[in-house]
This record gives C-alpha cells, sequence and structure tokens, in this order.
C-alpha cells in the first residue's frame, strides 16, 4: 500500500515497530506489528549501532513482512535526552491579504530562524503556540484568514545532531531511512491526553526502564520539556544491591512482588509472605526475604523520580499550567499504588494512570500503559486534527479532516533557518526560564521536603525508609 507508513519506537528495554495506514473511512487499520527486545540502548541513548541496528532490524522485519507491504522510510521516536526547547517568535507580512499554508509555514520558519539553534543541535518540532493576526487576539488556525501580518509564538524543540545521526545510522541496518523524528514525550501526550486536558494543560510523565520523559502539553504545543536518567531497571538495581541477590532474581521480585501499597494486616494466610532468592556470588544457596522488604526499596525509589519531577515543575514556575493534572504512563505506572503515591507528591492537581487511546485492530491490545509512545507515533502520523506544525524536515504539516497537507516549496526564509548561530546566546530564550504568554507564570518556592531529598544521599534515604517501614 503506497499510504503505509512504519512507525518505530526505540526504547531501552522494548523495541515496537508497527505498519499501518488508513483505510476509505480515515481510520487507523493496523497492518502488521513486529517486536524485540532492545540492545545497545541506554538512558535514552544508542551506545552501541551495531546492537541496536540489530534489535530494530528484528523488530521492523516482523512488522513489513506480516504486513505485506514495501516501505523505505521510517517514522522514529527520539528521547527527551540532550533536547531543548527554546520559545521564540516570528511575524511576517501577508501581501495577498490572504493566509495560506505558504504564509504559515513562512512565519513558522522565521520563529526557527530567530530561535537561533546552536551548531550542535537540530531542530525536530516548530510547535505554534499561538497565532496573531494584525492586532486581534490569539488564534489557533489563521488558515484563509484575512490580513496584512501574520505573528506567531511557538516552541522549537531540538535534539543533538549526533544523537539524530547515531539513530539514523542504526535504522540503516535495516535498510530503512528515517523520515522524521518525534519527540518521545510529545508521542506520549499525542497517545493520552483527552482534549479537556489538552485544553487546561497537562503534564505528561512517562517512567519507562532507565529514563523518565516528562512533557507539559496546553492547547496544540508543548509548553515545557524535560527528562531524567532514571526509571524502573534502577529499582531492579537497588533490591540486587540492597538484598545481595542477582539482577535476575532482583528484576524477577521486583516485577512479580512489587507494590508501592503496604501490607495488610488483614490479609489471609494464602497470602505470599516471604519467598526465597539466590544469594549474590553463591547462587547455589538461598535466603528467605520477606516480601515487606522490598516494598520500602521500590518505595523509595518512585518517591525520588516523583519528588525530582515535582522539584522541576515548581522550577519551571509551570505549575499554575496543569490544571489538567498529572498523567503517568509507561512501563512503571502499572505498579500498584502510583497512583496514590503520586496524589501525595502532587497534592493540588489530578492523578490519573493513563493507556493510551486503544486503536481497534485484528493484532494487538493497545491497552498497555508501554505502548505510549508507538501509539503516539501513529496517531501523528495518521490522525487528523487543526494544527499545524514545521516537522523534523522543516515541512509544514497541516493535519485537515480529510488529508495531511505537506508545503515543501523553498523560500528566502527556509534558507535563512539553514544557519545555525552560536552568537547572542543571552537573547536565547528556554522554556525553563520563560514565562508562558497564555498565562502569568509566579515563581513559587520549592518545597523544603524536596529540597531535603535531593540534599541527602539516595541509598542514605533508602536505608532510612526501610527502617521507617520494618
Amino acid at each position: 500500500m503506497n499510504n503505509s507508513i512504519l512507525a518505530i519506537d526505540i526504547g531501552t528495554t522494548k523495541i515496537h515497530a508497527i505498519v499501518a495506514a488508513n483505510d476509505f473511512n480515515n481510520k487507523i487499520n493496523i497492518l502488521g506489528i513486529g517486536q524485540s527486545k532492545s540492545e545497545g540502548v541506554q538512558k535514552g541513548h544508542i551506545v552501541d549501532i551495531d546492537l541496536a541496528g540489530g534489535s530494530i532490524k528484528e523488530a521492523v522485519s516482523s512488522a513489513i513482512s506480516s504486513s505485506g507491504s514495501s516501505i523505505s522510510k521510517a517514522v522514529v521516536s527520539i528521547s527527551g535526552a540532550n533536547t531543548r526547547t527554546i520559545r521564540s517568535t516570528g511575524s511576517i507580512n501577508i501581501p495577498s491579504g490572504l493566509i495560506t499554508h505558504n504564509e504559515i509555514k513562512q512565519v513558522l520558519n522565521m520563529a526557527l530562524y530567530n530561535a537561533k539553534v546552536i551548531a550542535d543541535d537540530d531542530a525536530i518540532h516548530v510547535l505554534p503556540i499561538y497565532f496573531k493576526v494584525d492586532d486581534g487576539s490569539h488564534i489557533l488556525n489563521p488558515l484563509n484568514m484575512n490580513g496584512t501580518r501574520i505573528e506567531v509564538w511557538a516552541n522549537v524543540i531540538t535534539a543533538k545532531k549526533t544523537n539524530l545521526t547515531n539513530v539514523r545510522n542504526a535504522i540503516k541496518q535495516a535498510n530503512l531511512e528515517v523520515d522524521k523524528f518525534v519527540l518521545s514525550g510529545y508521542a506520549n501526550a499525542i497517545a493520552t491526553l483527552e482534549s479537556d486536558q489538552k485544553k487546561l494543560g497537562a503534564a505528561v510523565l512517562n517512567i519507562g526502564g532507565t529514563t523518565t520523559q516528562l512533557v507539559v502539553f496546553k492547547g496544540s504545543s508543548i509548553i515545557y520539556s524535560d527528562f531524567l536518567p532514571i526509571g524502573s531497571e534502577h529499582i531492579t538495581n537497588d533490591i540486587s544491591e540492597m538484598l545481595h541477590t542477582p539482577y535476575s532474581a532482583a528484576n524477577m521480585i521486583k516485577n512479580k512482588y512489587g507494590s508501592l501499597l503496604p501490607s495488610k494486616e488483614d490479609e489471609s494466610d494464602t497470602t505470599i509472605k516471604k519467598v526465597k532468592l539466590p544469594i549474590l556470588g553463591n547462587e547455589a544457596d538461598s535466603k528467605e526475604i520477606s516480601i515487606e522488604q522490598i516494598q520500602p526499596i521500590i518505595h523509595a525509589r518512585v518517591e525520588e523520580i516523583l519528588c525530582l519531577i515535582n522539584e522541576k515543575l515548581l522550577q519551571s514556575s509551570i505549575l499554575e499550567n496543569i490544571s489538567g493534572g498529572v498523567v503517568i504512563t509507561g512501563g512503571m505506572a502499572k505498579t500498584p499504588g502510583i497512583k496514590e503515591l503520586a496524589s501525595q507528591i502532587f497534592p493540588n492537581l489530578p492523578v490519573k494512570i493513563s493507556n493510551p487511546k486503544n486503536i481497534q485492530n485484528g493484532y494487538i491490545d493497545f491497552n498497555s500503559s508501554t505502548l505510549s509512545t508507538i501509539v503516539g507515533l501513529l496517531l501523528y502520523e495518521l490522525d487528523h486534527d487543526t494544527s499545524f506544525e514545521l516537522d523534523s524536515n522543516k515541512n509544514l504539516i497541516s493535519k485537515t479532516k480529510t488529508r495531511t497537507v505537506k508545503v515543501t516549496q523553498s523560500s528566502q526564509v527556509d534558507q535563512d533557518t539553514n544557519y545555525n548561530h552560536q552568537d547572542n546566546q543571552d537573547t536565547k530564550k528556554t522554556v525553563h526560564n520563560e514565562v508562558n504568554p497564555m498565562n502569568n507564570l509566579q515563581d513559587i518556592a520549592t518545597i523544603k521536603d524536596t529540597k531535603k531529598e535531593k540534599s541527602q544521599g539516595f541509598i542514605g534515604r533508602l536505608k532510612a525508609k526501610i527502617t521507617e517501614w520494618l
């Protein structure tokens, strides 16, 4: 099928590849799927191109062979590691008086040019926050409006060129080219947020194997993004270290008995309260471990992740823009009790554990928090809304209810945006220091408990937590 697309999510634990297309009713039709264990990827970075390329090739081969399609390019997720968000503006005159796709592309390119992206980075998204025509009010869709001047306030998402090149080289091992990159956090927001949450603003938190991706999405744009090199595998390491058991046994105990909820006194006699674990360095022997000893280890690490996210939101003064609450997805979202713990750390915000929108098909059930990114990639390419953006190829994507239009005509503004600037860095505005133009953000002091958590060593806090629980 000529309109088939291939989406690839390069995670730190799994590689997902899906071939899909829109049917005659503009519904997403899944044609083929593939999955493999992720190798050569650590903390959002490709550290071994051969290993990563082999994992990608395995997943892609399965997806393409089961679909019967011939595909040479792919839409690929890119981790939030070493990405930045730059607030920028642009404006152009409209000689004809009518705003077409060309004018929207030109003004977004002007915002990209004004962002002065440094030479080591490349823009992967230019997302408009809002437009203004002449002296009018804020609008989201200026297409076909009349005026003499159009302005845009936009966020420019950039990534390290070396990271993008490494992904391209890994993808080549599957005989593919990268069609475009999509920020993983952006894909998560597309897959999990409802329209009301987008309108009010929501923080989307994807806690994966070795990374935690954070984006704050409001309207049709990302207004803040961040990243932590911490995930569920750190819990496995903590269990292995604290209980002196091999990594494989620690991972088993985490997946089978991991919980953030303390055991209840009225549990039945049949409830498992102790398990045998092999001893590290002498695996022929084993020792009994109480389930209650595992819970505080998991609790301490998850609490640390959530407190660090809360601190980032406080320091960025972005909390007033997330009335839609905090949405948690990713593999760790399945941990019992994480919603209750997050509600304590974000006391004034609603917390929701969210799976992606379940695209109905005969291949796979998408009702799993681990599939949020791959679903977001499919929706990014095949779903329809009225938003605009410049993609990683600097093409205008305009999604309408009937078709997706890509404006690729060259212009002088396009040529200007190819120049990267390292000078005048004092004028660079990032969302970490900026005020959202649609809302007045107040500086909020970081809560004392969060500062205390940060100042202490993790192992010391972990031992204190275990002592407290026991």
